[in-house]
């Protein structure tokens, strides 16, 4: 197996990949209709729950073909029953993505909006249940990679069951390299894409959720077609297929990645991502930036870092003199403030980073920036 020239993606996914998981994808030709296909994604499907700890008697995974924004547009456009509500906790960018998806599908919705540097106030979350009994769905992303806030999804996810609603989050930036039980984090929903935390391909996205609920929502008004969690849901449990065109070498990709993840270990894993953000945090010190998000609520897998104050800073030429040396790094998402940011996903570790702030160092000096 020739080795792939490698790139150190430091943007939040797609993520750095193995050449073992890049080599999956190299296989014959397969009609997805095949029995032996379905198999293969029936195997895929039980270990997405094992990633998350959801027992396979109550919890499902139910894949897409898209980007991890479809897992948003079906879990919203599907979730939420006639004459009711969906909350919107939202401190990010993705939380907003999630409202704009309300918005075009014209569902009655809550944006409880807050400050992009900050946790949501539980205080505010129960006050507006306790005013809107009509909340049948309370909806926050877990992490906000626009900035690497971690969201508290254990509280909200118990404040939405304490007012009789379901929870959903956004698992994407998170699933397979942070902490995860969706019965001790009272989570209903969760969602995440191939390509970030499995450490695998772009095109596959799954939601793991609750199956009594998924079955409930088949009498729910029905907002679209290829995007109807239960439509997908019920065509995986008659024939084992997806109801549309799978992505082929994708589910390839991932079911080699997922082999890599249970090597590696859960623990092992997370410890890694865990000391790779450390190494991210240590070299922004010494070089002498400055970041945006107080470390003690980070996710401990993205660092905002703000702009310098040179008027030398040029992004796009930082970024390209570290592109051209192997090394990706990714602008912010906050209006407010310039930032770009460094995150911890991928098959990457504590030498790969040291590596990077030596060419990121030596872009300083090449552009004569100071800090």
């Amino acid at each position: 197996m020739e080795p792939i020239k490698r790139n150190v993606l430091l943007n939040p996914g797609p993520a750095t990949t193995t050449d073992t998981v890049k080599y999956a994808q190299v296989v014959p030709d397969i009609c997805p209709r095949e029995k032996a296909f379905a198999g293969l994604m029936k195997g895929l499907r039980e270990d997405l729950l094992k990633v998350v700890h959801a027992p396979a008697d109550q919890y499902t995974s139910v894949l897409f073909c898209g980007s991890g924004t479809i897992n948003i547009d079906v879990c919203i456009n599907s979730l939420v029953p006639e004459g009711k509500k969906i909350l919107v906790v939202n401190n990010g960018a993705y939380n907003s993505r999630a409202v704009e998806v309300c918005e075009m599908y014209h569902l009655p919705h809550i944006n409880l909006k807050s400050s992009v540097f900050e946790r949501p106030d539980l205080a505010a979350v129960e006050k507006t249940l306790q005013e809107n009994p009509d909340v049948a769905v309370v909806y926050c992303c877990h992490h906000e990679t626009g900035t690497g806030v971690l969201n508290p999804i254990r509280e909200i996810g118990a404040l939405a069951h304490k007012y009789g609603a379901i929870f959903i989050t956004d698992t994407t930036s998170t699933l397979g390299m942070i902490p995860l039980d969706v019965v001790k984090d009272n989570v209903d929903f969760c969602m995440a894409s191939a390509q970030k935390g499995l450490m695998a391909m772009s095109g596959l996205s799954f939601v793991i959720g609750r199956k009594d609920i998924i079955e409930k929502s088949k009498d729910y008004p029905t907002r679209s077609y290829y995007c109807n969690l239960y439509l997908q849901y019920s065509f995986f449990e008659k024939t084992g297929e997806m109801h549309f065109t799978p992505p082929v070498q994708t589910i390839y990709a991932t079911i080699q990645a997922l082999k890599e993840y249970f090597a590696e270990g859960e623990s092992a894993k997370f410890a890694r991502h865990r000391r790779v953000y450390e190494a991210i945090r240590k070299g922004v010190a010494e070089l002498g930036f400055d970041t945006v998000i107080d470390p003690s609520i980070e996710s401990g897998l993205v660092v905002s870092v703000k702009y310098p104050e040179d008027p030398n800073w040029d992004f796009e030429k930082v970024h390209d003199y570290c592109y051209d040396r192997g090394f990706t790094i990714y602008p912010g998402k906050i209006s407010t403030t310039n930032t770009f940011r460094l995150c911890a996903l991928g098959a990457i570790d504590v030498k790969d980073i040291e590596d990077f702030f030596k060419v990121l160092g030596e872009a300083l000096k090449a552009f004569n920036i100071k800090l």
